[in-house]
């Protein structure tokens, strides 16, 4: 009996693969569990649209961040801090700060967690930034940091 798996199981298949199988283990594990369905039009039909589905998600996506690199690769981004004593930070320059910073100039926005700062920003001076936008697309900034006035 053909079945699509709705879970990975392990010696079988992962999620959406189409498998043959015994018909007693489709019919007394498989689908009472709920790991797979049978593998009808309707439910082949089904799979088919929610392949197509992620995967225009995942374009849509990567277009996305695409977009966004192409926006903020190579740029300065300029952040005011007030200076603390001997010339240097009051408090750090964080990955939060750089996010709100580039979304305020550049309108893109990225979460601090893709924002990976090559050094502690403690000091006033120029830094770099690596930015994880997606699986294979990252851009890179320039980081300037000027005492507020």
């Amino acid at each position: 009996m053909k079945v699509i798996l709705l879970k990975d199981l392990k010696g079988t298949g992962k999620e959406g693969d189409i498998k043959e199988v015994a018909d007693g283990y489709a019919r007394n594990f498989l689908i009472p569990k709920g790991y797979a369905i049978e593998a009808n039009a309707k439910n082949l039909s089904d799979l088919a649209g929610k392949k197509a589905s992620e995967q225009h998600k995942i374009e849509t996506e990567k277009k996305a961040a695409l977009e966004i690199a192409n926006t903020i690769n190579n740029k300065i981004l300029k952040i005011s801090a007030k200076a603390g004593t001997g010339g240097r930070l009051f408090g750090s320059i964080t990955s939060a700060n750089v996010s709100e910073a580039i979304e305020q100039q550049f309108n893109q926005k990225i979460d601090k967690k893709k924002i990976s700062l090559n050094s502690e920003i403690k000091n006033f001076g120029t830094y770099e930034a690596d930015i994880k936008l997606y699986t294979g697309i990252n851009a890179k900034m320039t980081i300037e940091v000027t005492e507020e006035n």
